[in-house]
């Protein structure tokens, strides 16, 4: 961490590797290996379109959570009050971003709207909390705890 202006936290920025994106692409990772598991059980309860329905509910919260680690990433590297108003504003424009994809599809025929909001609500908390079985509450390793 280094300061660019005395003693003032609000302009300290952080140096080395984010670990929101180390994180966001365990993530990412995780929901790539389920992927295939849930969009079976959307075909095996909706058909053919909750699978897709499932699929693209999944696509849209694994890039939920990339952007949201990208945009920690980014202005960690700026300042520290960058990051408080990034995760901030972030949030409320990667929720619009998400409103604005559903909103795109809602009028083809292949969405199933149960399936879809089932999904995106479902696998945000369950990757989440999947995520926290895996993820370092020290500061000696911030991110993911060691493998070894």
């Amino acid at each position: 961490m280094t300061t660019d202006a005395g003693a003032n936290p609000m302009l300290m920025r952080m140096e080395g590797p984010s670990p929101a994106q180390q994180v966001a692409a365990d993530i990412v990772k995780r929901g790539l290996w389920v992927a295939p598991l849930l969009m079976l059980a959307g075909a095996a309860i909706w058909g053919s379109d909750g699978a897709l329905s499932v699929g693209y509910a999944l696509a849209l919260v694994l890039a939920n959570f990339w952007l949201a680690a990208a945009l920690i990433a980014w202005s960690s590297r700026i300042s520290l009050a960058l990051v408080m108003a990034a995760t901030l504003f972030g949030f409320i424009v990667r929720l619009a971003l998400i409103f604005l994809a559903v909103w795109l599809v809602k009028d083809a025929g292949w969405v199933d709207f149960v399936a879809l909001g089932i999904t995106i609500i479902v696998s945000h908390l369950g990757l989440l909390f999947w995520e926290m079985r895996y993820v370092s509450a020290s500061l000696a390793f911030p991110g993911l705890k060691p493998t070894t």
